[in-house]
């Protein structure tokens, strides 16, 4: 008999995060051993809770996420994201401009839909959150990778994303603050980014879902407080700043060159209404989120969880012989790099899944991100310090002995 078979729109769509080597990992798991996952960026599986007075909140409104609400989310949730806005210079918002979903991957590929046609081509980073490239696939588009320098710390390389633009390119992507290498954006490179699309009428598609996981003083800028005769999608939620990632509560702004962009909006407010509406009581958690108490500050600040945490790692990794690492800004991964005279990797998806057998650690191979080599690894470091000074004693026994 005939089996069933996935469409073929699935090809060459790739999310390996959540891929062979995590199935691997569920199985050792089930047989009863440990693995200790930095793999995923899931706050809540290492202590780092939703903020208490947002759990409460969400639980004494409850009774109000009975039934479906306009289709672009709460109004109340809406206003909360219009004055974010106004606090970070993102001007001219308005609450019809605003679209909540569930969770940012859902407005990501909404916004991928009723953009792109056949064969368009959208500028993203490599490396890149794969999610990216996987909505342009399966939005029928193509994706076209620009290259971030590790030596100039991952930042655009401007002349390579000038290259590749073609009369096809419809947007251009920045995640900022970037996943997996923790680069967080200089005003002067978000001008040059926004200059390109200036000159080749190119949407800017902003991700900055990590806006507020920031180190050592960094600043990051939003990029769409930076023009208004450009078009800007933004995208952010609570997931990571507010370790809401189960609540699947992010959005999307539209701003800027709104005008010229009536029936692109029309079709996102299309696909939207088409999914009823997003989940509701996450909704709830949005406006006393963004203003009330930032107890992420605190996480980031010398001393605080994150801040240490990072420190650890990243000191560590680089005491591995041939093992070397660009100090994240911000986010929480850090994406070292092996020496390829030391470590003349062929298969990195190989190399993860032998230190996973081996060690009982959980990583992510550089390849995943969509970058052409094979040497780097994304390590997430939200464990706490002894259990990221035990996973780096480990890694480091691992590869001092590793055969290639």
């Amino acid at each position: 008999m005939q089996n069933y078979l996935k469409s073929a729109k699935l090809d060459n769509v790739c999310y390996e995060i959540r891929g062979v080597v995590l199935r691997e990992a569920r199985r050792l798991e089930e047989e009863g051993h440990r693995v200790l996952k930095l793999n995923i960026g899931n706050p809540a599986a290492f202590e780092l809770d939703v903020p208490e007075e947002i759990q409460q909140d969400v639980i004494y409104n409850m009774h109000l996420a009975q039934g479906y609400v306009e289709s672009k989310g709460l109004f109340s949730a809406r206003k909360a994201v219009m004055h974010y806005c106004q606090q970070r210079g993102i001007d001219k918002v308005d609450i019809d401009d605003i679209f909540l979903g569930n969770g940012v991957s859902e407005m990501i590929v909404m916004s991928m839909q009723a953009m792109l046609n056949t064969g368009d081509e959208v500028l993203i980073p490599a490396p890149d959150y794969p999610l990216w490239t996987a909505a342009v696939t399966l939005s029928s588009g193509k994706p076209v990778h620009y290259r971030c320098d590790e030596a100039q710390d991952w930042f655009p390389d401007i002349d390579d994303i000038r290259k590749k633009i073609t009369r096809r390119t419809r947007a251009i992507v920045l995640i900022n603050p970037n996943n997996p290498t923790g680069a967080v954006y200089s005003r002067e490179l978000l001008e040059q980014v926004v200059e390109l699309a200036r000159q080749h009428n190119l949407i800017v598609m902003s991700d900055e879902i990590y806006d507020k996981i920031l180190y050592d003083g960094t600043e990051h800028i939003p990029t769409a407080s930076l023009a208004d005769d450009v078009l800007f999608l933004t995208y952010n939620g609570l997931s990571k700043n507010y370790r809401a990632a189960g609540y699947r509560s992010g959005w999307m702004i539209i701003s800027g060159a709104k005008h010229r962009a009536r029936d692109l909006i029309e079709g996102i407010e299309m696909l939207s209404n088409m999914r009823l509406c997003a989940n509701v009581p996450a909704q709830l958690a949005i406006q006393t989120a963004l203003g009330g108490y930032q107890s992420i500050d605190d996480l980031v600040a010398p001393g605080g969880r994150l801040y240490e945490q990072r420190e650890t790692a990243w000191n560590l990794l680089n005491d591995i012989p041939g093992v070397s690492c660009v100090k994240p800004k911000g986010a929480l991964y850090l994406f070292p790099r092996l020496d390829p005279k030391r470590f003349p990797i062929v298969n990195d998806e190989k190399l993860v899944l032998d230190l996973l057998l081996q060690e009982r650690i959980l990583l992510v191979q550089g390849s995943a991100f969509n970058i052409d080599d094979k040497q780097h690894l994304r390590v997430v470091f939200l464990p706490r310090e002894d259990a990221l000074e035990d996973a780096m004693k480990r890694l480091a026994h691992f590869l001092s002995s590793y055969q290639l």
